[in-house]
């Protein structure tokens, strides 16, 4: 196993401008300062910085037990950061951004289409003043098309992009995803485009422009459900927990709860079928194949529901294990965070923290997992404007 405190970052010695705010933005550059880049965050001394710092209840605390201005939203997006207070709206604000930038291999912002140009650091100004820049733009709807000046926030791209339609109970409202899972989602497609635009960069020298919208990323995982759409041409539905190709594939009552159930094929089936005592459902030619599962789903359910209903969840699991026929608990935060599996996997992570009570957060680890450059936690989310004249001296020294 490789010592990460003897190893430098993937991305070490990449200065990465970060002008974006909320989550998105936030999202792809944490991920590449988790990678090692080194990240400076641009924040609006006239609102407090990034409008999640206010996004309570949940803060961490000062000493003496008062709340900080690091809010759990706002730690979730900016580790591996510094925070530089600087209003841009100002001359003094703007030059300071521009002696930035021409420093900086990548600057992300999740301005409005055009909403920076009045102050001379859109793409189109930037890039002409540095070919090599990599330049992200993140927006609601992307920089064209009819509604590119319409705010973007989560649950609007949730809405316009169609994942609302197939999320929720089939007898209910549409439902959002329980995380703002457009913005996620867009924050990873922009680090995948910014690392994709930095290699073509070493390999020409060129810089370019990589610009994405909420909405065009929301819609792009729609995945299966789109493709059903746009192969059929019927509009899927709302299913709750069950999945529109396979069957079983749901969330199933049991006499003390509910456990997940995701038969993957038709010899997961049969297995499956032994284990609750109806080996002859598997034998019927209206469930023995997938298809037909799927054409007679509500009367393999009629089945299946009430035989169910008589076992627990711990003896329901342990038989479908031992044939392994996929099954598992649904677990709330806490139970999943604190599972061995997520101990083991290093899912949360203490990073020391100065200023805060017990000296440290409890944040989200990064999944990614590097045989020679780990990902590193070097820097607890900062405080608002902390490393202000911190970079001023480092970074813009003639």
């Amino acid at each position: 196993m490789t010592d990460a405190s003897k190893t430098v970052g993937a991305l070490d010695g990449l200065f990465v401008l970060d002008l974006s705010r909320i989550l998105a933005g936030p999202t792809a550059t944490q991920m590449l300062g988790d990678m090692g880049a080194t990240v400076i965050k641009i924040e609006n001394p006239k609102t407090g910085g990034d409008d999640t710092r206010g996004w309570g209840p949940n803060y961490a605390r000062n000493e003496d037990g008062s709340p900080t201005d690091l809010s759990a939203y706002f730690m979730s997006a900016n580790r591996n950061k510094h925070s530089v207070a600087v209003d841009i709206a100002t001359p003094e604000g703007q030059d300071i951004i521009r002696c930035l930038a021409a420093r900086a291999d990548v600057i992300v912002e999740n301005f409005k289409p055009d909403g920076l140009v009045k102050y001379g650091l859109d793409h189109a100004t930037l890039c002409a003043a540095h070919p090599e820049l990599v330049y992200c733009s993140i927006s609601g709807y992307g920089q064209t098309g009819p509604n590119r000046d319409k705010p973007g926030y989560d649950l609007m791209a949730q809405g316009f992009g169609g994942i609302m339609s197939l999320t929720g109970d089939p007898e209910g409202a549409p439902t959002k995803v329980g995380v703002g899972i457009a913005d996620v989602m867009c924050g990873m497609y922009a680090t995948i485009g910014i690392l994709t635009a930095l290699h073509h960069r070493q390999k020409t020298g060129e810089g370019q422009h990589v610009e994405l919208g909420l909405v065009d990323t929301q819609m792009a995982w729609l995945i299966n459900e789109g493709l059903n759409f746009l192969t059929s041409g019927d509009l899927p539905v709302r299913r709750g927990n069950a999945h529109p190709n396979i069957v079983p594939y749901d969330a199933f009552q049991v006499a003390d709860g509910y456990f997940l159930l995701a038969v993957g094929n038709d010899a997961q089936f049969a297995r499956f079928c032994d284990v609750i005592g109806l080996p002859e459902l598997s034998a019927n030619p209206d469930f023995t194949t997938n298809l037909a599962r799927i054409e007679n789903r509500e009367a393999l359910m009629a089945h299946i529901n009430p035989v169910l209903r008589s076992w627990n969840k711990a003896d329901i699991l342990e038989a479908l294990r031992a044939v392994k026929v996929p099954a598992g608990p649904i677990n709330n935060i806490e139970e999943a965070l604190t599972s061995d599996q997520a101990v083991a996997r290093g899912a949360v992570r203490d990073v020391a923290a100065q200023g805060v009570k017990g000296g440290e957060v409890k944040l989200l680890g990064n999944p990614l997992k590097f045989s020679a450059t780990p990902v590193k936690y070097n820097r607890a989310p900062p405080r608002f404007g902390q490393d202000t004249e911190e970079v001023f001296e480092t970074w813009l020294k003639d």
